[in-house]
């Protein structure tokens, strides 16, 4: 089938690429708010990641 191979694993059959944007924003909408909801009750793991991020940063070369 022509085109197939352009769309997502998973897309619907008559999706339009306004609904696709919008499923999309959808999700990242819903797993930024995740993201916020884990670092709100596990502050340690954050503080961990925050300075293990800092560190990587910092050795890496430019």
């Amino acid at each position: 089938m022509p085109g197939s191979a352009d769309r997502g694993y998973g897309a619907p059959e008559g999706e339009t690429e306004a609904e696709r944007r919008r499923r999309r924003a959808r999700f990242l909408r819903d797993l930024a708010e995740a993201r916020a909801l884990r670092d709100r009750v596990q502050p340690r793991r954050v503080k961990t990641a925050r300075l293990r991020h800092a560190m990587r940063m910092r050795t890496f070369r430019w």
